[in-house]
């Protein structure tokens, strides 16, 4: 079995927030980023090869994933790979991939070269849990050809996702990608199992007949759904894409509800992480904090309010943030309400969002 966790995406419905980084190695949760969760997962699951397919700002997920350690994917043999785009070739081979189906195909050799049974396909723009080995089962039980972990959302959030039609069995009768009224509220995770052969012979087939690939959205499953050995496999937990401003801010916020429906201290599926070592944050007298995530490093003298305070946040005397999502290095001199403060970045301005979160972050400046 092999893992693929396809970390190439741009990210440029986060704005400024991925302008010199990949979107996977976004900060989440203070002290994580977005690829640790599925990779965490995979470690979990007893998943032990897993090749990351980058592109976008390669040299900030190469720097985080180092040697797989955290994941314990620093392996003689197997463990973690880290897969570039290549030169040469035909046009349709060369640069940058087209979408996820495209980046699968054109690696197509490397596959068949490991000659996995089946291929796990994972993105990192998604915040869940979720034990592999139970979709592995259950695909080799049903004899699939592939198999979509679903979960189910609005019809609004159906239509930016890929909205699914199962019957009672659980066998998907219809895909839609990303359809402006979509038919169902059951939507894939981007987290899908694929018989390797019927992959692998499938993307060939539909490269030849369209002349390239882009996403599975578009051709790939529709092809496989029409096989009539597509199955749905229901998540059952939390799961949700924060793949937008308002989306990545909300899923911090879902983070400080009394019960959170995913937790990140879980000592039974711990989030694992390659960081830096830090001292203990501190709160001094002045402070006042309430329902907050205050990372390792932080000096806050302030107010913070339902917030999330990366690795070195310094919040000031008399300065309040509420309800704000500060990435690590950052400095808070004013206060800050429904916001979001990219890495190093020294605050001096009151901000306050409305509908949509307010964003603070300087488009040219390297994160750390």
């Amino acid at each position: 079995m092999l893992g693929l966790v396809l970390a190439g995406g741009e990210g440029g419905r986060l704005g400024p927030l991925t302008e010199g980084r990949a979107k996977p190695v976004l900060p989440f949760g203070g002290v994580y980023r977005l690829i640790d969760l599925p990779l965490s997962n995979c470690h979990h699951s007893r998943v032990s090869d897993v090749w990351v397919i980058q592109q976008y700002e390669a040299h900030s997920l190469s720097a985080h994933l180092a040697n797989g350690r955290p994941w314990d994917l620093d392996r003689t043999w197997g463990g973690l790979a880290v897969v570039h785009p290549t030169t040469g070739g035909t046009e349709n081979q060369s640069g940058f991939y087209k979408g996820n189906a495209d980046a699968i195909h054109r690696n197509r050799e490397a596959i068949e070269s490991f000659d996995p049974e089946l291929v796990l396909v994972l993105s990192a723009d998604a915040v869940y849990r979720l034990d592999y080995e139970e979709v592995l089962e259950r695909h080799r039980e049903r004899g699939a050809e592939a198999t979509a972990v679903t979960t189910v959302k609005s019809l609004e959030e159906a239509s930016r996702l890929g909205s699914v039609t199962v019957d009672g069995s659980g066998l998907v009768t219809a895909f839609e990608y990303k359809p402006e009224e979509p038919r169902s509220e059951i939507v894939t995770t981007e987290v899908f199992v694929y018989d390797a052969k019927v992959l692998l012979e499938s993307l060939a087939e539909l490269e030849d007949e369209e002349g390239g690939l882009s996403d599975f959205g578009h051709s790939l499953l529709p092809r496989l759904v029409e096989r009539g050995k597509t199955w749905a496999h229901d998540l059952g937990g939390y799961w949700r894409d924060v793949g937008t401003l308002e989306s990545y801010w909300r899923g911090h916020m879902d983070l400080l509800e009394p019960e959170p429906e995913l937790r990140l201290d879980d000592p039974e599926w711990p989030i694992l992480t390659r960081g830096s070592q830090r001292p203990p944050a501190r709160v001094e007298a002045s402070a006042r904090i309430e329902a907050s995530l205050i990372s390792p490093g932080c000096i806050v003298r302030g107010r913070v309010i339902r917030s999330v305070l990366g690795p070195g946040v310094v919040v000031d005397e008399g300065v309040t943030v509420e309800e704000s999502v500060v990435l690590g290095g950052s400095h808070v001199g004013a206060d800050l309400a429904r916001a979001i403060v990219d890495e190093a970045f020294d605050v001096t301005v009151e901000t306050a969002g409305g509908d949509e979160p307010a964003v603070v972050a300087m488009a040219d400046a390297e994160p750390d």
